[in-house]
């Protein structure tokens, strides 16, 4: 396949797209547990917050979400800025907006699969560590978590492998990801078969390479069970 002198450019492109995978996959675990935490209280208020957030996000297309973000925080920043009487125009570059806006998304889907994992979680465990005396976030670090990770894994996966080939969409806003570059290649030598097929290979092996640290990941969760079962 002739690149023309475009490999190190899909390369660059490349790495720009693991980096935004990986940033937005940092926000929207952070967002999915805030929001599993929220829908699984017993406050209304806190319930009422994570069901709308998951509702809305959710209910809007992603690449919606990635103009909003775009073109919207840089006006609220600016207006906030006004507020408190700084006379700046705050721009947010494609960079952030794309983390936030694939993090938003990510987030409202892994809070439906981390809420469904927590649920999982016999409350008696629970309440033989509250009796051995364990505080409320030891509990949840130690007992919790270990055994709501194992079941929201494959389904945060599968998430996790979405939000990987989402990372495109940030292509409309001027990010030169993987998707951008592989344009840009195709405005200079007039070969979109080419370069896109090339575009196409590397999702797919970034894709393999996501599932096989996931098997392992999911191998490594499920180790003190499996013998347990055994």
């Amino acid at each position: 396949m002739n690149l023309h002198g475009f490999g190190d450019q899909l390369l660059a492109g490349t790495l720009l797209t693991l980096q935004l995978a990986f940033a937005s996959l940092g926000v929207g675990l952070a967002l999915g547990m805030a929001g599993a935490l929220a829908k699984t209280s017993r406050n209304a208020a806190a319930r009422w917050a994570g069901s709308t957030y998951t509702t809305v996000v959710r209910g809007v297309p992603e690449l919606l979400v990635v103009l909003l973000v775009y073109f919207g925080a840089s006006q609220v920043l600016t207006m906030l800025a006004e507020l408190v009487g700084l006379d700046a125009s705050i721009e947010v570059d494609a960079f952030t907006a794309g983390t936030v806006a694939l993090g938003l998304t990510f987030g409202a889907y892994a809070t439906e699969v981390l809420r469904g994992a927590l649920q999982t979680v016999p409350h008696g465990h629970v309440e033989a560590a509250q009796a051995l005396g364990m505080g409320s976030g030891r509990i949840f670090i130690r007992i919790v978590m270990p055994q709501a990770w194992r079941v929201a894994l494959p389904g945060l996966g599968n998430l996790f492998l979405v939000l990987l080939k989402d990372t495109a969409l940030i292509s409309v806003i001027g990010l030169e990801e993987l998707m951008r570059k592989s344009a840009i290649a195709v405005s200079h030598t007039k070969e979109p078969f080419t370069f896109y097929m090339a575009a196409a290979l590397i999702y797919l092996g970034l894709t393999v390479a996501a599932m096989t640290g996931l098997a392992l990941l999911e191998k490594r969760a499920a180790r003190g069970f499996a013998r347990r079962a055994a």
